[in-house]
């Protein structure tokens, strides 16, 4: 997955920004890789077999120490693959690929794999408290950290991608409290509405002849009806708009997060629904309303790229209603079962009631997000922002300079160290080799004059040597 990813990223491989997205996304995999790669070695080493099966009925063989362990390397490769904070860094960058990767690879399938590898792992989380609590916390987290970043990006295919790894981070969440059936809802729901926002954005690139940046877009609706509708379809699920798809999966995620006792959870994940519908309907506001403020004349999009656009749009609208609040339920009666499960014993279900107070709340807070993104940038589009909220804009916008960190531990402290390494190398180790090199250069050349080929001189040596071994033996006795 790591190498499809990197090659992916990379197609356009003459752009040196599509090279260093690629060759990023590679070496944070590869971190995740290694830490799967330990939770495998320490599973031969305690169980001696790493077969879902054998390891999930020998579950109780591991210490509280190994689980734990176990549980925490394997959440490692599931945070790189689903770009989770602080390894989130890549998935942004990959937006350098062609824009049917970023709805394929980078938004329904490959970055959802580490929600599933944990979820499919249920067991060795279910005994991992810890682990189990850290998957949770880092998910929410990461749903508003990256939320918040989204508000401020300019390039349509950046706030999108923010928004993955912001929907990612809810999924985790879910699978961190114990709601495994409603994260893998989410993550089904999610590959409707992301897929479709991706190829919408990717018509609207198309419509203008390859322009990203939203500021130079607007007033696009009336150009491009099927791109515009579809596109609001998929960002009314994206933002859990009522009975849009991403409402119902979402609001059992967080019903499930205060079923399970963790109230700051389901707080951390109401706040970010108001920055979701903010984020989102503020790229539907900029891109499609108000007037064009681009170049050139803008056109719907093909069949080919428009008929894709409706048939997800049919999903993201009507998906969530495999699961309704209160009513018929697919999924769950579908998964729960399965995560039920377990070699110790049945797994505690979460309550599956409905809390409509809840619902209740993070509906009107969607619809606030919605109203908020549409005063400020639906009636007209502000070019400037007031004073006060320019040093939080910037940081927002430099993504609370999480790259220069980065840059600065990582980066910047290998350099140094190359320089250093590469000073020993010259003084201290080749200065060695050449040293002892140059010494037996200089000692044969002060012993050639002793073989000169003439006898009458070897011969004095040896009568010297003679006597020299006669006297030390007449001293000695």
């Amino acid at each position: 997955m790591g190498l499809a990813s990197y090659l992916l990223i990379g197609f356009w491989h003459k752009r040196p920004s599509a090279v260093a997205a690629a060759r990023k996304a590679l070496v944070l995999n590869v971190a995740g890789d290694a830490g799967i790669m330990l939770a495998i070695f320490i599973m031969v080493v305690t169980l001696g077999r790493v077969d879902y099966a054998g390891v999930f009925s020998h579950v109780g063989s591991f210490s509280a120490v190994e689980i734990e362990l176990v549980a925490f390397l394997l959440y490692l490769g599931a945070a790189a693959k689903s770009a989770q904070f602080p390894l989130h860094v890549w998935l942004p960058d990959a937006m350098e690929g062609p824009t049917p990767v970023s709805a394929l690879i980078h938004a329904a399938t490959m970055v959802t794999a580490g929600v599933y590898l944990v979820a499919r792992a249920y067991p060795i989380f279910h005994g991992a408290p810890v682990a189990a609590e850290w998957v949770a916390g880092i998910g929410a987290f990461t749903a508003l950290f990256a939320a918040t970043i989204a508000i401020t990006q300019n390039d349509i295919k950046r706030v999108i991608a923010y928004s993955t790894v912001s929907q990612l981070g809810y999924m985790f969440l879910a699978v961190g409290v114990g709601a495994y059936a409603a994260g893998i809802f989410h993550l089904t729901m999610h590959a409707f509405f992301k897929a479709l926002l991706f190829l919408a954005a990717g018509s609207v690139i198309h419509a203008i002849g390859g322009e990203q940046d939203m500021r130079k877009m607007g007033g696009l609706r009336k150009f491009l009806p099927i791109t515009y509708w579809t596109m609001l379809i998929g960002a009314a699920a994206n933002a859990g708009v009522p009975l849009f798809s991403g409402f119902f999966s979402k609001d059992e995620i967080l019903g499930q997060a205060l079923a399970s006792g963790h109230f700051w959870l389901w707080l951390v994940g109401a706040v970010t629904a108001f920055f979701s519908a903010l984020y989102i309907f503020r790229l539907i506001f900029l891109v499609f309303h108000g007037t064009y403020r681009g170049e050139g004349h803008p056109h719907e999009s093909p069949k080919v790229m428009t008929i894709p656009l409706i048939v997800l749009a049919v999903g993201a609208a009507l998906g969530g209603y495999l699961a309704v609040p209160g009513g018929w339920n697919l999924v769950d009666d579908w998964l729960n079962p399965v995560f039920a499960r377990y070699p110790g014993g049945l797994i505690p279900a979460l309550s599956a009631a409905p809390n409509w107070t809840a619902i209740a709340v993070t509906s009107i807070v969607v619809l606030l997000g919605v109203y908020v993104a549409w005063h400020f940038f639906g009636r007209q589009v502000r070019e400037e922002l007031p004073e006060s909220v320019r040093p939080i804009h910037k940081v927002l916008y430099n993504k609370y300079y999480i790259d220069e960190i980065g840059h600065a531990i990582f980066i910047w402290t290998a350099d140094r160290l190359a320089i250093v390494l590469d000073l020993f190398d010259r003084v201290v180790v080749d200065g060695i080799v050449m040293g002892v090199g140059q010494l037996v250069k200089e000692w044969g050349e002060a012993l050639t004059p002793l073989q000169n080929g003439y006898l009458r001189r070897y011969g004095l040596a040896v009568l010297i040597g003679g006597a020299c071994i006669l006297a030390y033996l007449t001293l000695v006795q």
